[in-house]
């Protein structure tokens, strides 16, 4: 038995993961402009702990996927897309009434939940479809529109602050996830074949996880994830205070944030050129070298000379293309030998991904003390891992030439 064709061309397939990726990002970016307004009238008194909106839903996001990975190879990757978009609109309206600061960390915790079950399902979907250098170039093209988020929701979700409350910008997240929510339950059908499914016993998920934490190249190019996450994250947690405050931007940091997400966006449509030209391997080891070396300037520059807010906004869009390829290269190379156990491998890696990306942007988050300085030598610290992490997945051996893969029989028709 096999599963039919479905009814999504290639280049609607990639703007519809794109779509619902994004709605992750948005609970993230849209809400960085209401921060001190969800602040204020909650009471918070520590600036620093505004960014807990944030790390709820991150820590949401990534606790439960560990067990939304086997679930996905039980019972396909529908069933839990279109679920989890349901509980995420859920958990967004009830945010917009919490009558606590402790209430909204508890919805934004559930939502992130909700979030989980759609990525990991998502990925494991796109694994269904595609392999190694060819799951990395559609990976890259979704993140090109993925990464458009921080184009325009910071700048959107201010406009929003100036014409209404706090409450509006859930109303806002509410709206988008419904759009993609239907798209998905109209047009998007099963990637798992049936004869693909995995018995959801404790046999059955203990084997899938010993399959995943035993490849030593798939383990080690899955962590890499979580140290560039916490880059990011730290980043764009800190946009508010660096940019708004400390360079004096007020209202319009948001415009730092925004070219920061569009270089991000074009890197990815130049980062599958790349990686179609030089390969998966050289690209993403290419790139751990070049974030390694542009970040540990930046902390030689900064501690020396200083940085004005223009000089760091450059900085930080450089660190955009090696970013770009690291997130579709280590996804990919990861993902590349657990076609058999795709969901439970798209669940442990999401889950040391969101963990491990949450709790260090947190520590560089902390860490910012009205310098940048700070905040580079946490990416900077980021890219040493990064290197590591891949020079480990390859036995030293890094540069090396990828083995021949293609797409699985099952894959969406058309062309982008």
């Amino acid at each position: 038995m096999t599963i039919p064709k479905p009814l999504l061309s290639r280049r609607e397939f990639i703007f519809l993961v794109a779509g619902l990726m994004m709605v992750d990002a948005l609970a993230v970016d849209v809400m960085l402009p209401a921060l001190p307004n969800i602040g204020a009238a909650f009471n918070v008194l520590r600036e620093n702990d505004r960014s807990l909106v944030i790390t709820a839903f991150l820590f949401g996001f990534g606790l439960p996927q560990i067990i939304f990975g086997p679930l996905t190879d039980r019972f396909g990757r529908r069933v839990l897309i279109l679920g989890g978009m349901v509980a995420y609109l859920v958990t967004t309206m009830a945010a917009i009434v919490a009558p606590s600061f402790t209430a909204l960390l508890i919805f934004r915790f559930v939502q992130g939940v909700a979030g989980a079950a759609v990525r990991v399902a998502l990925t494991a979907s796109v694994r269904d479809l595609y392999v190694g250098q060819e799951m990395a170039r559609i990976m890259s093209l979704v993140f090109s529109i993925f990464l458009l988020v921080p184009v325009v929701m910071p700048a959107l979700g201010q406009v929003v602050l100036l014409v209404g409350p706090w409450q509006w910008i859930f109303v806002l997240m509410g709206v988008v996830a419904g759009f993609f929510t239907v798209w998905a339950f109209i047009r998007l059908r099963e990637t798992l074949k049936p004869a693909d499914r995995r018995p959801l016993s404790f046999r059955g998920v203990a084997e899938g996880f010993v399959i995943v934490l035993t490849s030593r190249r798939a383990f080690f190019n899955g962590i890499v994830g979580g140290f560039q996450f916490g880059a990011v994250m730290g980043i764009v947690l800190t946009g508010p205070q660096v940019f708004g405050e400390q360079f004096g931007w007020g209202a319009y940091y948001p415009i730092a944030m925004t070219f920061f997400g569009g270089s991000a966006a074009v890197c990815s449509l130049l980062a599958s050129r790349i990686i179609g030209t030089f390969g998966l391997r050289r690209s993403a080891h290419g790139a751990s070298i070049l974030l390694l070396v542009l970040s540990w300037l930046a902390v030689a520059l900064s501690a020396t000379v200083g940085l004005n807010g223009y000089a760091y906004l450059a900085i930080v869009t450089c660190f955009s293309l090696p970013f770009v390829l690291g997130f579709s290269g280590s996804g990919a190379l990861s993902m590349e030998p657990l076609g058999a156990v795709a969901g439970t491998a798209s669940a442990v890696f999401g889950l040391i991904t969101t963990l491990t990306g949450a709790y260090l942007s947190y520590v560089i988050a902390q860490s910012y003390n009205g310098s940048v300085t700070p905040v580079l030598v946490g990416v900077g610290a980021m890219a040493i891992c990064v290197f590591a992490c891949y020079y480990i997945a390859e036995s030293g051996q890094l540069f090396g030439r990828d083995p021949e893969g293609t797409s699985t029989e099952v894959e969406p028709v058309g062309a982008l």
